[in-house]
């Protein structure tokens, strides 16, 4: 029997784990090969302008290779989740491409940033060389602009691949009602029973050290956060939501 292989579109060094980490480690356990492939990884150091701000409000000194201690966590985080083969696209961050202040991060897209160009052929690519049974990627629900361009990236390599796209967190944790960036026909909302994998998932994103006093106020409170938010995506029992075409989750 040919193994299935599942392939995880992260934009960021842990947007996958603390959006369907738990469905990974199912998977994982299931026999199945899965790959996480996370676009924004490249190190550009010493980080300079809005681009070290962020890596100072983590509370990481300037010295600090952000993206080499990051993609540190990643391989951690992955291990956890039974994740066997990981890669990093090595794009570079919005804030490396022009965008200068958090809120320019969840408005329009510049005109000079064609990075999605850039991702579109590394998405074909790994789905060329791993032909996935599924390919997940965000839903965009927070508006950034890297999820927006990865969004933009895989509808331009393979928009008829087996998609589903996983509800962005902690966009989604912070807006729950917040309505999807991606558009394709023939997506119907999907919840996936995450009980064998929560505790998992819950400990990769802890995993993700310099991010998640910022993002959730701590570790505790992040493990607090995703289990609770899991009940609520599941009304009452460990979940998490997709968006995907009929029946590609349902096994």
């Amino acid at each position: 029997m040919t193994r299935k292989t599942a392939l995880v579109l992260s934009p960021h060094l842990d947007d996958a784990a603390f959006s369907c980490g738990g469905t990974m480690a199912q998977l994982a356990d299931a026999g199945w090969h899965v790959c996480m492939a996370t676009a924004f990884t490249r190190s550009i150091h010493p980080a300079t302008g809005f681009a070290l701000a962020c890596q100072l409000d983590k509370g990481l000194p300037p010295e600090t290779d952000y993206m080499a201690l990051r993609r540190t966590e990643d391989r951690v985080a992955a291990d956890l989740l039974g994740v066997n083969d990981l890669r990093w696209l090595d794009l570079p961050e919005a804030p490396h491409r022009g965008y200068d202040s958090a809120p320019d991060l969840f408005g329009p897209a510049h005109a000079a940033d064609t990075i999605w160009r850039d991702l579109s052929p590394l998405i074909a690519a790994l789905i060329a060389e791993l032909q996935p049974s599924l390919v997940f990627g965000p839903q965009g629900l927070g508006n950034h602009i890297d999820h927006r361009q990865m969004i933009r990236a895989m509808l331009d390599a393979a928009p008829d691949a087996p998609l589903a796209f996983y509800r962005d967190t902690p966009y989604a944790l912070r807006n729950p009602a917040a309505l999807p960036f991606v558009t394709l026909a023939g997506l119907e909302p999907v919840t996936v029973d995450v009980a064998a994998g929560l505790e998992r998932k819950v400990a990769s994103a802890a995993a993700y050290a310099s991010q998640v006093g910022f993002q959730f106020g701590g570790t505790a409170a992040a493990m607090s956060a995703l289990r609770s938010f899991a009940l609520d995506e599941g009304e009452g029992h460990p979940a998490e939501r997709f968006l995907s075409r009929t029946g590609l989750l349902q096994d």
